[in-house]
């Protein structure tokens, strides 16, 4: 049976390698990595490849950046193309929320290729994300909805989408992140920058409310800074922030600050070396929430809402806005290290739970 695994940005990288790896175990399965090439930079894409010990992509679309629409629309072409052209799969897989999730799924559905979503269910009841919309335009055609927690599965069945297409895997992320642990534990990364264990915090920050407005980028910077005579701060940073700050003449000022430490996007080992050893996390990421909360590193995320409440709720996650973003990290200081509350089947066998899965689900058609 042939599996079209796609990936576009760097979270979804890893989240199909231990599900590439564990299919290719399987003398039923022909796993086939599908690169859309949305994300092109090396560091944030082809870096990845290398690190989760994954094959080059036997399927590269070279769509690139581009609008929303530019990147949907190029997407749904190429990889229609794909399939026209012969390379039908018997599954395509679709994981995380980007614009190439929304594309492979919709181009698939109208072609007759059985579609399912890896991280289905997830929601920020917030439609001026685009991410949420791309999430629930891919639950609304998939055929097989893979869900990491129970609040996923509650969305769906609340959007009338039928109990028997919803299965909870768990969190593959966290295959990914156990599947890699001992390569992170020796990479030490944070020996590089002068720095030790528990004594410095990681900064990750791209999303356009956070990053596009000028005036929000100008107090960020302020907020950071001063978080910086607390502890030092590494920031790997995305294109789209470098490019941002450079526009606004801030760059250098917060790269000239002795506490605040710009590093290039960085492969997933050396950048989970960061966060493995660091005090605490500021972010508006997705993935960095659920990765700190199954280390049980305390978590900042400056977004008013989350499509992983469970990372709230049961973790170590605390939303608020940048104006509140130093209160947070002096309550964080003030607080007692607290034992780690790990969601449930978040436990590094969610590739054999979605193996067994696809198994079942090929063999019945």
């Amino acid at each position: 049976m042939k599996i079209h695994l796609v990936a576009a940005a760097r979270p979804n990288f890893m989240k199909i390698a231990p599900l590439y790896h564990r299919l290719k175990a399987e003398a039923w399965a022909e796993p086939v990595i599908v690169h859309t090439g949305q994300h092109y930079d090396f560091n944030m894409s082809d870096a990845f490849f290398r690190n989760l010990e994954l094959p080059d992509p036997a399927i590269h679309l070279s769509v690139g950046s581009g609008t929303h629409a530019q990147q949907t629309g190029n997407v749904m072409i190429a990889y229609e193309k794909v399939i026209m052209d012969g390379d039908r799969p018997d599954l395509a897989i679709v994981v995380g929320d980007v614009n190439s999730t929304a594309a492979v799924a919709l181009a698939s559905v109208k072609l007759g290729v059985k579609v399912a979503h890896l991280e289905a269910g997830l929601r920020s009841f917030d439609r001026t994300m685009p991410e949420e919309i791309n999430r629930i335009v891919t639950d609304a055609l998939a055929d097989i909805l893979w869900t990491p927690s129970p609040d996923a599965d509650a969305n769906l069945l609340r959007e009338g989408v039928p109990a028997e297409k919803i299965e909870m895997v768990g969190n593959i992320m966290i295959d990914s992140l156990e599947m890699m642990r001992q390569a992170i534990e020796r990479e030490r990364y944070y020996d590089s920058l002068g720095l030790v264990p528990a004594a410095y915090a990681v900064v990750t920050l791209h999303r356009p409310s956070n990053v596009d407005s000028p005036e929000t980028l100008r107090k960020l910077v302020h907020h950071l800074v001063s978080a910086a005579g607390r502890l030092p701060l590494v920031f790997p940073l995305h294109p789209r922030t470098r490019k941002n700050l450079a526009a606004l003449g801030l760059l250098d000022a917060l790269e000239s600050f002795p506490g605040v430490r710009l590093v290039e996007p960085l492969p997933y080992i050396p950048f989970m070396s960061l966060i493995f050893n660091c005090r605490l996390v500021v972010t508006d990421s997705g993935g960095v929430q659920e990765e700190t909360t199954y280390l049980g590193i305390p978590c900042i995320t400056l977004r008013p809402n989350t499509e992983r409440p469970i990372t709230v709720t049961q973790g170590t996650n605390r939303l608020c806005g940048i104006d509140q973003m130093e209160e947070k990290i002096d309550e964080i200081f003030a607080a007692p290290i607290q034992a780690v509350s790990i969601p449930a089947l978040w436990d590094g066998r969610t590739a054999n739970r979605v193996a067994a899965s696809i198994h079942r689900f090929l063999h019945l058609l």
